[in-house]
């Protein structure tokens, strides 16, 4: 078993349920009662709300299937850079709007996964 990998998969899941229960609630019902957003804007903004959740589900799934059967050791080659880049734009967001970058949970958790993703890769390689 690939320990980093459960890890990596552990962490995709927990900021899933941070996404889903925390932030849904805190962001996703707060945008759809915004009557000031065009509703184009509103509603595609709404389905990358969901593009995230279908992302974060995928995530855990694949690195868990990483830890458990070395056949799909090439998932966190994507993966862990995938969330580091997750992590930087989340960070550019933040600092665009004038924030600290760690405002946003979204910096940490993906740079968290990113990186257990990316140490999965050196500890078992393809």
């Amino acid at each position: 078993m690939n320990i980093l990998a459960a890890l990596a998969s552990l962490s995709a899941l927990i900021t899933f349920l941070i996404h889903t229960f925390a932030g849904g609630p805190e962001v996703a019902r707060p945008l759809l009662a915004d009557t000031h957003l065009p509703p184009a804007s509103k509603w595609l903004n709404y389905y990358c709300w969901h593009i995230t959740t279908v992302l974060l589900a995928a995530m855990a799934a694949a690195f868990a299937a990483t830890a458990l059967d070395a056949r799909f050791a090439a998932f966190p080659y994507l993966l862990g850079p995938l969330a580091m880049c997750l992590s930087a734009l989340s960070a550019a967001i933040a600092i665009k709007a004038g924030m600290p970058p760690l405002r946003l949970p979204s910096t940490s958790l993906f740079a968290l996964t990113g990186l257990l993703g990316i140490a999965a890769v050196f500890s078992n390689p393809v």
